[in-house]
């Protein structure tokens, strides 16, 4: 089977490298780019097996590359992973609702890199053409953030959307209620860890009459994580 391969758009060379380090010994294919001009004449020799994007590039940025890339019907379900230095909530967001499947904020190390890769590889691009999330028999929809479960549609509040938002673009990861607080609600938002418990309980409540609660677990003294994993 041949080893898979990576297209790197990064302007900054030290980051490039640092990458090119870190993979090359794993078995991965690289070949980079340092803005979108150089990106599309890759493409044009070859489509890899996914895309490191950094979001900040000279003339046309990271972010309108990516919703041409995911545009296009050649292109679209090639795994997207954006690179970015920007942490706050809404910049994440916006990255993975555009289509990217995982998003590093930079400074990353590269263990963490691998690991990230990996897990989207095995799983695929997480999110459809139609703007469906799928996660075994849940299908979350980003543009009515509407939850359907074997045809049943689930109305969700904003927090529950978000929280199972996250945790659907972010499967079989551990999570303390820090990093929850951090990834969903905001580094600016000052609120009390128990409101992550609070919101666990009322999305597993929302799950729990089509048996998906199971999905939720509570990773004793660590977390918690979504897994499909029994």
């Amino acid at each position: 089977m041949p080893h898979p391969s990576l297209l790197i758009i990064e302007d900054e060379a030290a980051i490039r490298d640092m990458i090119r380090f870190a993979l090359i010994p794993t078995g991965f294919t690289i070949t980079e780019a340092s803005n979108v001009h150089e990106a599309k004449q890759k493409l044009a020799e070859k489509l890899p097996d996914l895309i490191l994007l950094d979001w900040m590039l000279p003339g046309t940025s990271g972010i309108d590359f990516a919703k041409k890339l995911k545009s296009d019907v050649a292109m679209c379900n090639i795994p997207l992973i954006m690179l970015t230095a920007r942490a706050e909530e809404e910049n994440k967001i916006r990255g993975l609702e555009i289509g990217a499947d995982d998003y590093i904020t930079k400074p990353f190390s590269p263990l963490e890199l691998i690991a990230r890769i990996k897990t989207v590889l095995r799983r695929g691009p997480l999110v459809s053409i139609e703007g469906i999330i799928q996660f075994h028999n849940l299908s979350l929809n980003i543009n009515t953030q509407i939850l359907i479960i074997e045809n049943n549609a689930i109305n969700l509040s904003p927090m529950e959307y978000k929280l199972l938002y996250f945790f659907m673009t972010h499967p079989e990861r551990t999570y303390t209620r820090e990093q929850l607080l951090d990834y969903v609600w905001g580094r600016n938002h000052y609120i009390d860890e128990r409101t992550v418990d609070v919101q666990i309980r009322r999305l597993r409540h929302r799950l729990q009459p089509y048996d998906c609660d199971i999905y939720l677990k509570t990773m004793r003294g660590m977390g918690y994580q979504f897994t499909g994993k029994t």
